[in-house]
């Protein structure tokens, strides 16, 4: 037995002496870790390891110092190893946990930390900087203020258009505590640690949050949370660590995290272990720095209910800054920043431009802007060797853009911006009047009802028999209104999965919210909103679709932009609920036309048809009663068909007859009456 383990014996078997009790477990615990630490160095040749990588680090550290006095922003990398203490000590087998390097560089209009995994090849980075500067040895990161280095602006609003009072409300909340710290102290309150910025992609978050900074003239970390998961134990945890400490030495310093809520999400929805631990590192390091130490963070997020509710208390992420679709004010401002640089001819008026972009965010009017000016390029320019000296954009480049670019927000849903006109729909005058007076005048024109203080409806129940018209009701207030419209049937919505359906409304909805103004047509609104009781054995999925919808439709604001039209020609079967006032509230009865509609109808599908001289619609319209409108476009539809058949039938005799002689005849329109007549009997 050795010297050790004798000493060790003694004292743990000598029990009348707890001090020497105590002391005996202490040696025998050092005992084992020293003979544990000897073996792992001898597996691993730990010792080595160590040494090659401090001497690749001093070689980095070298090729770095060459660039001290070329730059107010130094590029440093910065090498550790992980301190053997905190090697887990449990089971046979340590966990690998190789150097995570954070490198400041300077990038245009900006200073931002990235992470630098490529560790077995410092020759390349020693390559950077081919001269050296033996003088500059700090061991301390190096930070500059933004102030010197980025094109500072005294107005946000020049980098960032169509955000005025979201960019007034964060500045506010970001500007007082990293430059005027000590109003808060003499106040006695803390500032805000964290802003969440929250909007669909595209809105300008990472945009904002950049030029902030560069307003501001501080420091500016940007991490995309993807960046800082590693595939070994501990690694993301140590990347948080680090970026904390680096922003401590640069502040005033704005740290912005990307796609926060891939980094962070709900800890009791995923099932690994690594999101877990990122999340508690994370609050653990907001909860240990002060909201007036210099530092603030900022996340963005188009998902903001799949973060962990821990992230979003107050203390921690204190305020949530909505980030809203444009309108057409704000997209007029973001196609002025886009566009000041282009050549637009004198005549390009960008509102009206703005106005035919619905649903278009920041980034889609970017690319439309750059899809505009090469469309210009491919008209002006045919061939490179022959350059015109002066290029020009004008407003039929954007007309054609808009045809090619279509807003990211709105990929996913069938979505179209109709272009039916209240003279396009036959009769229903008195409809017509209601409609444009209760919903179009609002959309078009909200300042005039805010100044009475009137509101409109949320809802509109159109209430009639098939064929009737009430689809193009609906999408006349949406033209009228310049809104987008999203046309669905109930059946739709309804799925087999469990919460599917209940899900399928609330994106309905969100999505709505994003292509504001908006005209949300849902049709046969029967089968997805029946009476409450009235079908037995479907596990109750009526109602938690019908609460759902109800839910959806008390959280519309008037001001959003968003009218919900239903339609439904068995208007008693719907839950009264959904039909109080408040909620679909305008009930409008769509009868069949009368004689007069009948009339204009025919005349409105065969204006623009090469109608004989003596075909006497008035007289069809008699013949034609109890028909609807769309009865009545498929007669016009048919005595064309008849016509074109007359014709080919003649031009077989008369080779020489041209297309031009072709009519459409009272003969054709008998053909096709007497033929759906049939179809119906």
């Amino acid at each position: 037995m050795s010297d050790r383990q004798e000493n060790n014996s003694f004292h743990a078997n000598n029990p009348n002496n707890p001090d020497q009790v105590n002391s005996g477990l202490e040696i025998l615990v050092e005992g084992f870790v020293e003979d544990f630490i000897d073996d792992l160095k001898q597996k691993l040749n730990l010792d080595q390891l160590i040494n090659w990588v401090q001497e690749k680090a001093d070689q980095v550290d070298l090729s770095n110092q060459d660039n001290s006095n070329q730059d107010n922003i130094k590029t440093e990398i910065r090498v550790t190893t992980r301190p053997l203490s905190s090697i887990p000590r449990r089971g046979n087998i340590p966990r690998q946990y190789p150097t995570s390097n954070f490198k400041v560089e300077k990038v245009e209009k900006k200073v931002e930390v990235s992470i630098d995994e490529d560790q077995d090849q410092p020759e390349k980075t020693a390559q950077r900087s081919p001269k050296s500067n033996p003088q500059s040895n700090s061991d301390q990161p190096k930070y500059s203020s933004a102030a010197s280095n980025i094109s500072q602006t005294s107005n946000i609003n020049n980098l960032v258009g169509g955000l005025g009072a979201t960019l007034s409300q964060l500045q506010n909340l970001v500007e007082i505590p990293l430059k005027h710290p000590e109003i808060l102290e003499k106040l006695g309150i803390e500032a805000p640690k964290g802003i969440l910025l929250v909007g669909a992609p595209g809105t300008g978050k990472t945009l904002t949050a950049r030029s902030l900074a560069q307003t501001l003239g501080v420091n500016y970390i940007a991490i995309v949370a993807p960046e800082i998961m590693g595939k070994y134990y501990g690694e993301a945890e140590a990347k948080l660590r680090e970026l904390f400490q680096k922003a401590e030495q640069a502040k005033p310093c704005l740290i912005f995290i990307d796609e926060i809520d891939a980094l962070m999400p709900k800890r009791s929805q995923v099932e690994g272990e690594v999101e877990k631990r990122i999340v508690a590192q994370m609050l653990g390091l907001m909860d240990g720095f002060k909201g007036n130490s210099g530092v603030m963070i900022l996340a963005a997020t188009n998902l903001p209910d799949a973060l962990d509710p821990a992230l979003r208390r107050p203390g921690r992420f204190d305020r949530e800054i909505i980030f809203p679709i444009p309108d057409a004010t704000a997209r007029k401002e973001i196609l002025a920043i886009h566009t000041r640089n282009m050549p637009l001819a004198n005549h390009v008026d960008l509102g009206a431009i703005a106005n035919l972009c619905h649903g278009f965010v920041g980034a889609d009017l970017k690319g439309l802007c750059q899809t505009a000016a090469y469309i210009a390029l491919e008209r002006q320019v045919t061939d490179l060797k022959s350059i015109p000296e002066s290029l020009e954009v004008v407003t039929d480049d954007f007309i054609a853009a808009l045809l090619k670019v279509k807003p990211a927000v709105l990929r996913s849903l069938t979505l179209e911006s109709p272009r039916v006109q209240w003279s396009e729909i036959g009769g229903l005058d008195a409809i017509k009047h209601n409609l444009q007076e209760a919903v179009s005048g609002y959309l078009s024109n909200p300042e005039l009802y805010a100044h009475v203080k009137a509101r409109p409806p949320r809802g509109i129940l159109l209430a009639g028999a098939p064929g009737t018209g009430k689809t193009l009701l609906a999408k006349a207030i949406a033209t009228e209104a310049k809104a987008n419209f999203i046309a669905i049937s109930a059946s739709e919505l309804v799925s087999k999965w469990v919460g599917a359906s209940e899900q399928a409304i609330k994106e309905l909805f969100s999505q709505a919210r994003q292509a504001q103004p908006c005209v949300i047509f849902i049709d046969e609104i029967d089968t997805l909103a029946p009476a409450r009781g009235s079908y037995q054995g479907d596990s109750g999925i009526s109602d938690r679709l019908l609460g759902q919808l109800l839910t959806e439709l008390d959280g519309i604001n008037p001001s959003t932009g968003i009218l919900v039209v239903a339609a439904t020609n068995r208007p008693e079967s719907i839950d009264p609920a959904l039909l109080r006032s408040g909620r679909i509230e305008l009930h409008i009865k769509v009868d069949l036309p009368d004689l007069a509609a009948r009339t204009q109808i025919l005349e409105i599908h065969n204006g623009n048809r090469p109608c004989a001289e003596d075909l006497d619609l008035e007289y069809w319209a008699e013949l034609t009663q109890n028909w609807n409108g769309a009865d009545l476009a498929f007669l016009s539809n048919r005595a064309a068909i008849f016509a074109i058949r007359r014709y080919q039938s003649e031009l077989k005799a008369n080779p020489s007859l041209g297309i031009s002689t072709v009519k459409i005849t009272t003969t054709d329109f008998e053909q096709a009456f007497q033929e759906i007549k049939s179809q119906n009997s």
